[in-house]
């Protein structure tokens, strides 16, 4: 038996119950591993509250919440190469990760090297994220102005950084000045509060009156307009994410009036289509992190047993960084 984290209806934190349950087994493309820590992300929030990311399917009850995580490998199942047991490994697009013990995909599961942490593992849902919008989405190239929102957040943190090594000029939207310093340290150029009142203008105001040439969104319904505002002619939304909710429909009219501006709403999976490219930008990731180029925040650490408050910390806003439960193996 084991402990887990089980949701058996919509609603706040406080859905979220600690349980025992029976440990997973190994089926075909997995690897059971034991569990040092998780992530907690949005879409936990989302889920958890009966919320699905596709908008119009409801979430199955019960369901235990969790799909990233690192550990060590316990067992292999008989179609699986590349693994043995006693590897440091990292996965997402898991199932069931709030728990001791978890049966994790192999085909989204990559060995942890030596010289970086375990709880640093904890870079891959996030980082390949970050690494596939710098890269896959917009063109970009020494001095293209971007704007990042939520960038003290795990993916904005990332995100920022790694524009940087593309050579953009990062302006960081943030809440706080908490979070603008965080944003700063990451290397943003330039930085505005969300409290601003002309936030667009100030966006402007930063870029000699054209607007930035992409603007990465994991926001969505509160941040639209402003990032539309933002944008200059022949522009990129990137829309990534909606940790205030989804966007309502777009007319396609209203880019085309904001100046021929080119949308997208673009997921991980689609970017991590085979193994190779999977394990590519896994690579740069660790190389990154090794080379001292890309610093990986983790913000505040919870006991697997305190999912509900974690929960409240994330919605909060006030979170910076990564937040992580660590199960009693990692303790």
């Amino acid at each position: 038996m084991m402990l887990a984290i089980r949701v058996d209806e919509p609603g706040g934190p406080e859905v979220l119950k600690v349980v025992e349950v029976p440990e997973p087994f190994l089926k075909p493309g997995t690897i059971l591993v034991d569990v040092h820590a998780v992530g907690v992300n949005f879409l936990d929030i989302h889920l958890r509250r009966g919320i699905h990311p596709r908008g119009n399917e409801s979430v199955p009850m019960p369901f235990f919440p969790g799909d990233e995580g690192v550990g060590i490998v316990r067992a292999v199942a008989e179609d699986v190469t590349g693994f043995v047991p006693g590897d440091r490994v990292g996965w997402i697009l898991g199932e069931a990760c709030y728990a001791e013990v978890v049966a994790a995909p192999a085909a989204f599961t990559v060995k942890i090297p030596a010289e970086v942490d375990i709880e640093t593992g904890l870079v891959l849902a996030q980082g390949l994220t970050a690494h596939y919008l710098a890269h896959d989405i917009a063109p970009i190239k020494e001095g293209t102005p971007v704007l990042v929102h939520a960038a003290a957040g795990g993916v904005g943190l990332l995100l920022t950084q790694i524009l940087k090594i593309r050579g953009a000029k990062v302006i960081a939207a943030v809440s706080s000045a908490e979070k603008a310093e965080a944003a700063r340290a990451a290397g943003a150029d330039e930085t505005i509060l969300y409290s601003d009142q002309d936030f667009a203008g100030s966006v402007r105001c930063l870029t000699e009156g054209k607007g930035v040439s992409v603007v990465y969104d994991g926001v969505g319904r509160d941040t639209f307009e402003l990032s539309l505002a933002s944008i200059r002619r022949r522009g990129f939304f990137v829309l990534f994410g909606a940790a205030s909710g989804a966007v309502e429909s777009i007319d396609p009219r209203v880019l085309q009036r904001a100046g021929s501006i080119s949308f997208s709403r673009p997921g991980l999976r689609d970017f991590i289509e085979n193994r190779d490219i999977l394990q590519d930008r896994a690579d740069d990731l660790f190389k990154w992190i090794s080379d001292k180029r890309l610093n990986v925040e983790i913000g505040r650490k919870f006991a697997l047993a305190e999912a509900a408050e974690s929960h409240r910390a994330l919605e909060s806003r006030a979170a910076i960084g990564k937040q992580i439960l660590v199960c009693p193996a990692g303790s």
